[in-house]
């Protein structure tokens, strides 16, 4: 059992103290409410007036709320769903804090952890900023020229920076070993179209495609993980990039793994103005078959989610991916990586609109993997964490009467203590809410 700290709030906001008391709890059970006292837990002063839940895929790899505390500051709670999550998200603390300093945007920086049998969660305050949609991203000089320019700030970080930080790093050939190891392991499991199989083993075997100069990337970057604000709600070319979440797939590998779900997804015109501001912020001459791997890299991000679900034993992720990839085999022709991909590679999208500043694992028609939010277009974007709305549960005042039980979240992995005798508790609620809006991911 975990207790967490006692919760002094002012006398300002008119609560009482409360303490949190919350047991282990599986990932497939976790409440609002436990996700809110661990912020209590690992942030000091981190007093919980409100907290939003969002619910996740199957496929998620962390559970995520955000938190209002009583200082009106808001939160954002990420605990892993494994411990194979968890160590992801641990390594890429590190990076973080060094990118902080190197980026003209913001990343998400912890300044909590609370333990848990899966590994650390982290709580680090909200980013502003709507999550895009990349699908609808116009060309132009505007938002995709940003974009375009995000990533060669990025992409010209010293990768000394990625290695101080213990990151992964790979040469041209050392990746294209890794992807044709994974292409064998994708073929073992008999869950792979083989007209598919070729047309990857050809690409992988091409080394002129693989002279590349290792890069520091984000490494699975969707317009989820994207955030931006706008000076005009009805002007989607006035945004600016205001920040970069997920990191823990960040590595010095592929330049082209930056751009797989863009070019997959994206309007053609706006991959070539992504693409020319690109090249316009490098000092380095364009790589001529940067656009081809990125395609590659956008049809073998299926493949890595079919991997990952045949190691966790997933049998309804391995059957989702499986259908995805004869999809995608319906969709391509044996010789088109240089052309414009198919209009559809991804299945329909599920709205899951929530606050930005966090990559919630969920569908997405803005990457082919069914991982990151739904983000919607600004002037939709509600305000993040609404009070008194039925996506924002504010705590309400408990009073324990004579013969009366404590109050406690649904579910028997979270409860409330009662307080000191003479206080009040307040009871925070444990009803997930799909109405938020959104994107790590540290």
């Amino acid at each position: 059992m975990w207790a967490g700290q006692r919760a002094r709030v002012p006398a300002s906001t008119g609560r009482t103290a409360y303490r949190v008391v919350v047991t282990t709890a599986r990932p497939d059970t976790r409440s609002p409410a436990f996700l809110a006292a661990l912020a209590s837990a690992a942030v000091l002063g981190l007093d919980p007036a409100a907290v939003r839940g969002v619910k996740a895929d199957i496929s998620a790899d962390f559970d995520v709320a955000f938190v209002t505390d009583t200082e009106d500051r808001k939160w954002v709670v990420r605990a892993p769903r494994s411990p194979m999550a968890g160590a992801r998200m641990e390594s890429s603390v590190a990076l973080l804090a060094l990118l902080a300093r190197r980026v003209p945007f913001q990343v998400p920086i912890p300044q909590g952890f609370a333990e848990l049998p899966e590994g650390r969660a982290a709580v680090y305050p909200f980013l502003p900023g709507s999550p895009l949609r990349l699908s609808a991203l116009p060309p132009g000089p505007g938002l995709a020229a940003r974009f375009g320019e995000m990533l060669a700030a990025l992409h010209t970080v010293d990768s000394r920076v990625y290695d101080e930080a213990g990151m992964p790093a790979y040469d041209s050939e050392a990746y294209r070993s890794r992807r044709l190891s994974d292409l064998d392991r994708a073929a073992a499991t008999g869950q792979v179209p083989s007209t598919l199989l070729s047309r990857w083993e050809s690409a992988l075997d091409d080394v002129s495609l693989w002279r590349f100069a290792p890069t520091p990337t984000h490494g699975d970057l969707s317009g989820g993980q994207v955030l931006a604000v706008f000076s005009s709600d009805d002007d989607l070319t006035s945004g600016q990039i205001s920040g970069i979440t997920g990191w823990e797939e960040a590595r010095v590998a592929d330049p082209a793994d930056d751009f797989a779900t863009l070019v997959t997804i994206a309007d053609p015109a706006t991959v070539e103005s992504v693409l020319e501001a690109y090249a316009n912020a490098r000092a380095e001459p364009t790589d001529p078959q940067l656009r081809r791997r990125a395609r590659l890299a956008g049809e073998l991000q299926l493949l890595s989610r079919l991997l990952a679900a045949v190691t966790s034993g997933t049998s309804e992720l391995v059957r989702r991916y499986a259908g995805e990839l004869r999809r995608l085999d319906d969709l391509v022709e044996p010789d088109d990586l240089d052309a414009p991909p198919p209009t559809v590679v991804a299945p329909k999208p599920v709205s899951l609109p929530t606050p930005s500043g966090e990559p919630i694992d969920g569908p997405d028609d803005d990457r082919p993997d069914l991982e990151a939010t739904q983000p919607m277009p600004p002037g939709e974007l509600p305000e993040p964490l609404p009070e008194n709305t039925d996506a924002t549960q504010e705590l309400p005042k408990f009073t324990p009467s004579a013969g009366s039980e404590e109050p406690s979240a649904s579910g028997a992995d979270d409860q409330l203590e009662a307080p000191d005798p003479g206080d009040a508790a307040d009871e925070m609620p444990a009803e997930d809410s799909d109405t938020s809006r959104e994107s790590d991911k540290p």
